[in-house]
Order: structure tokens, then sequence, then C-alpha cells
């Protein structure tokens, strides 16, 4: 990926990641999150109390789901054992997606997704005090589908929300 994050139209490129989400005091659940860097959208996202390459590949399979791309994808990810695993990439090979890696230790190769658990958590979670698993999906599914996507204003966007930023691009492209 080489640190373009700028593609030119939407399912070009997709970014993935896993953070940590605190329940109670020494609990954590976890979620996995795909963006399309075009949009900044949030394509797919999937909460566990496991994080393992069946997380990473569940997550990916809701993204293809939504999206249904017709050309081939870049797939960023870093080089954590989930993405590297053989079950996840029989899973790319398969739906012929070349997977981009950050390079190890080296975070600012997925910034976009990194800057974006720092948004979730900062804008949503750490208000809440979180008990469960369950209050941790809801809170995450209202911030994804119901601000972030629908209401959250991006610069990089010309202030538009990412849902706003897709449906004006599909007009022009009509």
């Amino acid at each position: 990926l080489k640190q373009e994050f700028n593609p030119k139209a939407p399912n070009q490129v997709w970014t993935t990641d896993f953070t940590y989400i605190s329940i109670g005091s020494k609990r954590h659940v976890y979620l996995c999150a795909i963006l399309d860097l075009y949009s900044r959208k949030c394509i797919a996202w999937k909460v566990s109390d496991k994080i393992d390459a069946q997380l990473a590949c569940d997550t990916l399979k809701i993204a293809l789901h939504k999206r249904k791309p017709k050309t081939p994808i870049i797939f960023h990810s870093d080089q954590g054992s989930q993405y590297t695993s053989q079950e996840y990439n029989q899973l790319l090979e398969r739906y012929k997606i070349k997977h981009s890696y950050s390079r190890k230790g080296y975070p600012y190769h997925n910034a976009s997704l990194e800057s974006w658990h720092s948004h979730l958590k900062r804008e949503w979670l750490y208000r809440h005090s979180i008990k469960d698993f369950n209050q941790a999906k809801h809170e995450i599914f209202w911030y994804i589908e119901s601000f972030y996507n629908q209401n959250r204003i991006h610069q990089g966007l010309n202030y538009l929300t990412p849902n706003e930023f897709e449906n004006k691009q599909q007009k022009l492209a009509a």
C-alpha cells in the first residue's frame, strides 16, 4: 500500500485491524473493523470475546457480502497471526484479494484505522461504563451505524459523512 491512502473509487483499498474494548475491570472484547479508504466508511465490523483468525474471516465475509466488489481489492492489515493464518489467506485467494501488510511494529502504515479506533473510543466508548459483551456490541453498533457512517463529517471528504460522500460520488458517476 505504501501509505497511499487516497483511492479513486470505492472497493479499491480496504484496511482492517483489531482493537480491544474493556468490559468491567479485567475483561475485554475485541472489535475487528474494515474501512473502505475511499470514503472512510466502516463497511464491516464484528465483536467477539476471542481475537482470532475466525473473527478476521467473519468480518471480511461481512464486507464482501455487503459490498460485492467487482474489481480486485488491495486489503491492508498488520502482520498479526490472524491476518497471516492459512484460513485467512485462503479466503483472500478465493476472492482474488491482494494482501498488503504493514511493517512489523510500524502502526503508521495503518494510520487510518488506528485513528478510527481512537475516535471510536474517545468519542463514544470512553463516555460509557461498559459492563458486558452485549452492551459493548450495542454501543459499537450505535457509534458505527447511527453516528459515524451517517453523521460524522470528515474534512478530507469535503465535510461530508462517509455515506454522503459515497452517495454523491455514485450520483456523479451515473
